[in-house]
């Protein structure tokens, strides 16, 4: 089983994203061991100077989460058109590193449309060369309409949409 460390980009306790991670760890629990990082909002802000000198524990924790990990998956919402700023700060955290350096990456923006931040994280994961393909990146507009109460995705095409990310994923981390 390959070790997968998953950065839920959301910052709400009722995330779409994280009951669509919930939904992808059911999906890959014969094939991933995930380990889901929702405390974005707990990391410190970032500062250019500690970075490379003295990065706070909390830092070189995440930072060592990256580099342990056998693939990466980055599921997250788009605020305002960007990223969310959590998210922004983790990832700034690690661009004087080489964590995400051909790292093999999946991302999954759900959000209510989702196009301008799911086009922006592939940028900054390109110029921190991390490995994704056309078929590692996923956007799912409209995911409070598509996931239901008990956490189903009840949307036929994102769940096929889903599926053959995650066979996309596998056959990247191989």
């Amino acid at each position: 089983m390959k070790d997968i460390f998953v950065i839920n980009g959301s910052a709400s306790s009722n995330s779409s994203n994280q009951k669509l991670i919930d939904i992808f760890a059911d999906l890959t629990k014969d094939i991933f061991n995930l380990s889901v990082f929702n405390e974005l909002k707990l990391l410190p802000h970032f500062d250019p100077e500690l970075s490379v000198t003295e990065p706070p524990k909390a830092i070189v924790d995440f930072r060592q989460s990256i580099e342990a990990a056998d693939g990466i998956l980055i599921c997250t919402p788009e605020y305002v058109f960007s990223i969310p700023s959590g998210l922004k700060n983790a990832i700034e955290w690690c661009v004087s590193t080489t964590v995400f350096s051909k790292k093999p990456l999946g991302i999954i923006t759900a959000s209510a449309n989702g196009e301008k931040g799911h086009l922006e994280l592939q940028l900054i994961m390109e110029t921190l060369m991390a490995n994704f393909t056309a078929d590692t990146k996923l956007l799912i507009p409209g995911i409070k309409g598509k996931i239901n109460e008990e956490g189903i995705l009840m949307d036929t095409q994102s769940k096929n949409a889903l599926i053959n990310f995650i066979h996309a994923y596998e056959k990247l981390i191989s």
